[in-house]
């Protein structure tokens, strides 16, 4: 296992679609290895393969550092969610904007269907940090960040933030 290095805003590979697993075997189990190895180094409650460089639709999750009750390491292969509903508006941070909160309105119930390391196909339902969770790994997955969930004045008013710490002049828009 190896700690990889997670990609930072501006990255333009963050906001690559990421294509679907074709076929598991020992690179995409070690690509789990080294993405969860990686977000419990960083340390994060998840972490997608697009956010290492890697644009394949992996991502991991594991919520329970901020929620007892969790079941701990959720590894998720080409997921999708199936069903949602309800809503929270809760604040939330992302590994590829380090340093950076905004509350963000999500759903509060989903139910994702994903497969497995082992190719089996499994469905996981998850309510407020858990939901949030999954619509922020998979998100990462379709080349979207929190930022993108933002009203736009309070997109462009995190993005001056953003860039004023980075010491860019770079537009949100050329991404």
């Amino acid at each position: 296992m190896a700690v990889l290095k997670i990609l930072t805003y501006p990255d333009p590979k963050l906001r690559r679609k990421s294509g679907p697993i074709e076929k598991i075997d020992g690179n995409v189990e070690k690509l789990l290895d080294d993405i969860t190895e990686t977000m419990y180094h960083a340390p994060g409650i998840g972490l997608a393969a697009p956010q290492v460089g890697l644009n394949l639709r992996v991502c991991v999750i594991d919520v329970s550092p901020r929620d007892e009750n969790s079941e701990g390491l959720i590894e998720l292969i080409n997921p999708v969610i199936i069903s949602a509903e309800g809503v929270q508006m809760e604040e939330e941070g992302c590994l590829s904007i380090p340093g950076f909160v905004s509350e963000v309105k999500r759903k509060a119930k989903v139910k994702v269907q994903a497969l497995d390391r082992s190719g089996k196909p499994f469905e996981i339902e998850g309510t407020g940090l858990l939901a949030r969770a999954f619509q922020h790994e998979i998100d990462h997955l379709d080349g979207m960040l929190f930022i993108d969930r933002l009203s736009r004045l309070k997109r462009e008013l995190l993005i001056r933030k953003i860039e004023k710490v980075l010491g860019k002049e770079q537009s949100y828009a050329a991404f």
